[in-house]
């Protein structure tokens, strides 16, 4: 899921590619922020390319 949050895939989009409820990707976007502990996507992904996770 980080890898299409990366490519710029909203909510909605990610959860058709990936057959899930927009509600289950919005949680795990936001564990992923806890998790980062980070407040946004853009630190989020700016995190993970730091240790090369997408």
């Amino acid at each position: 899921m980080l890898g299409l949050i990366a490519e710029g895939f909203t909510n909605a989009q990610i959860a058709e590619k990936l057959f899930l409820s927009v509600y289950t990707v919005d949680s795990h976007r936001k564990s992923l922020l806890t998790k980062f502990a980070v407040n946004n996507t853009a630190s989020l992904i700016k995190l993970a390319a730091k240790y090369n996770l997408i």
